[in-house]
């Protein structure tokens, strides 16, 4: 996208983020290759505890890390606008006032697999984090107990993707940039 299209659909996202927030809580926007989406956030309990086992090992893991889910992240090269279960950062690379986050300052992104919407974190997500700068994208699958870590973002034939997929199973130990995750404690769907 060129910088007036960056530009442009900035104004979108913050028009349309506008009014999701007069509609009705949990409404979130999110941008892919210039469509706008307005997506329904309804995290259930095994969502919310999937999310809350990785933050809990960020956190013992690198005290100098933030780890949220509660913040959005805005691309301002590429004009993505993504919401996501939980990224990881250096604290003292984001500000504490911004309302979105740079994906350029962040070091991981998990994401916990909607019973909805499936494609948009085993897909879209996939295609779009590398090109955000995520060197690594973790994607937790509750339905069938499948982990996969994504990263190594390279430029290739078909643009920025990840070049390396490792899946691991619940209760496995998963090694992923500077941390190990312990996933025994990770909960399934019914």
């Amino acid at each position: 996208m060129s910088p007036e299209q960056v530009k442009r659909m900035r104004e979108v996202v913050d028009h349309v983020s506008d009014y999701a927030e007069q509609i009705e809580k949990g409404w979130k926007v999110e941008t892919t290759d210039g469509e706008v989406k307005l997506v329904m956030m309804s995290p259930n309990l095994p969502h919310t505890r999937n999310v809350d086992a990785f933050r809990e090992q960020i956190r013992e893991q690198t005290p100098d890390v933030s780890a949220v889910n509660d913040t959005d992240m805005t691309d301002l090269v590429t004009g993505l606008e993504k919401v996501r279960d939980l990224m990881a950062f250096p604290t003292t690379d984001v500000d504490p006032q911004a309302e979105s986050v740079d994906p350029r300052t962040v070091l991981l992104v998990v994401e916990i697999v909607s019973k909805g919407n499936p494609r948009n974190d085993l897909v879209t997500k996939v295609e779009d984090y590398p090109r955000m700068g995520i060197p690594l994208y973790i994607v937790v699958d509750p339905r069938d107990g499948a982990i996969v870590v994504h990263s190594e973002p390279k430029e290739g034939p078909d643009g920025l993707r990840y070049r390396s997929s490792v899946p691991y199973e619940f209760g496995d130990t998963v090694p992923a940039g500077r941390w190990t995750f312990d996933t025994s404690g990770l909960v399934r769907y019914r």
